[in-house]
């Protein structure tokens, strides 16, 4: 089953597939959050595409915590930062998880820990970089263990 889930993500997802559009249904551009939601949602495609299971978005901990997404990899728990960028002369993406963005990662994934009531299973945080540019396919690319 899970093949079959995978293979349809890869080959099928629209939004994976179909080149990206930065302008909205009302014909302005689309806002910094708004690009940043659709790379999120080409993140969790992406994942999903290579066998993870999307657990949980916008996960924020109670002490200021948060994570892009919360997803299981096989056994693993994956606490993933999604970094969207419009134009690749901006530099890498994954740059800009600074050790600020880090800590604020790391407190909403020891927040998310403390709900399972264990620390007893592997984790690890990933980087998700999308690159969206106009009528072009985005451009993804995972960084497991990125911190």
């Amino acid at each position: 089953m899970r093949a079959a889930v995978s293979f349809f993500y890869r080959h099928f997802s629209r939004l994976l597939t179909t080149p990206a559009s930065l302008v909205g249904r009302s014909g302005k551009k689309l806002s910094r959050m708004e690009i940043g939601d659709l790379g999120e949602c080409i993140a969790c495609a992406y994942l999903k595409a290579r066998g993870c299971k999307v657990l949980y978005r916008n996960y924020r901990g109670p002490k200021g915590g948060e994570v892009d997404i919360v997803a299981r990899s096989g056994k693993t728990l994956a606490f993933v930062e999604v970094k969207t960028r419009t134009r690749r002369g901006y530099g890498r993406p994954l740059d800009a998880v600074d050790v600020s963005k880090q800590e604020l990662i790391e407190r909403g994934a020891n927040s998310w820990l403390r709900l399972l009531g264990s620390r007893d299973i592997p984790w690890r945080f990933d980087v998700v970089e999308v690159i969206l540019e106009e009528d072009h396919v985005p451009d993804v690319n995972l960084v497991l263990d990125a911190f």
